[in-house]
């Protein structure tokens, strides 16, 4: 971890020499959620509810779903840039290294203009558990966070599958960005408010579900049961990324370099 701490210090001190640039980008990225934020918010003061669920409510469901989004962005971009590692053969010099491929990956881009992003879903994050008082309980908050943390490890899993298609397409798959940018986007809503196939879809396979819906479920009393359910479903996430972990050491024992 010392390593992944020095990549992501050198890339911070990288992006700071141009600070206007950096400011000026995390302000751009404070609004673009902030937009789609807007347009949630004049959809329940046009209709008051979405099937059963309030604006809070689903506030905070697009706020966990960003904040996790916003992560996985700024700390695992490296997966999601990594078809220019492969496509100019700078794949190779990191298999020579006496460290792990996959963390030098990870280590190799870092989005500190994510912060942006970040701040507007953490604003709205905490606007929305300070509207729902039954949330204050240390069960209820632990497992808010650990929502978070599941989010991050999902999107995450997802770069990794991405990147690991690069062994063999040269370059990413956009079909990748219907499981990133589509998959926050639908996620950012109670998914029982979809089709059953669309629901089972976004939970048994990409577990955002397990991210968002089904924890809500329990920490808003929407179902009944007993707080454990919630604590254990955020791990999902880790079920999720070890599967993509193995895929990408197939991946990797696959690669035949550039020839060059």
């Amino acid at each position: 971890m010392r390593l992944y701490f020095k990549y992501m210090s050198i890339h911070l001190k990288s992006q700071m020499q141009y600070r206007t640039s950096f400011f000026l980008m995390s302000f751009g990225q404070f609004f673009i959620p902030f937009m789609v934020f807007g347009g949630l918010y004049l959809m329940f003061e046009r209709f008051g509810q979405l099937k059963g669920w309030s604006f809070f409510e689903v506030a905070l469901c697009f706020s966990v779903i960003h904040l996790s989004f916003s992560l996985s962005e700024c700390f695992a971009r490296g997966f999601d840039a990594f078809s220019s590692l492969v496509g100019k053969g700078d794949f190779d010099r990191l298999l020579v290294r006496p460290r792990s491929a996959a963390l030098q990956v990870l280590g190799s881009k870092f989005e500190f203009t994510r912060i942006g992003r970040l701040l507007q879903s953490g604003i709205v994050f905490i606007w929305s558990v300070s509207n729902l008082p039954g949330l204050w309980t240390f069960p209820k908050l632990l497992a808010l966070l650990f929502m978070v943390f599941n989010g991050l490890l999902i999107f995450t899993g997802i770069f990794i599958l991405a990147a690991t298609f690069c062994f063999w397409t040269i370059q990413a798959l956009e079909v990748a960005n219907v499981f990133t940018d589509g998959g926050r986007e639908m996620a950012q809503y109670p998914l029982n408010i979809y089709e059953k196939g669309v629901t089972r879809f976004f939970t048994f396979i990409i577990p955002f579900g397990c991210v968002s819906y089904l924890p809500l479920m329990y920490i808003l009393d929407k179902r009944e049961g007993d707080m454990l359910l919630p604590l254990l479903m955020p791990f999902g996430g880790a079920l999720f990324l070890i599967p993509c972990l193995l895929i990408w050491r197939i991946g990797v024992k696959h690669y035949r370099s550039t020839g060059s």
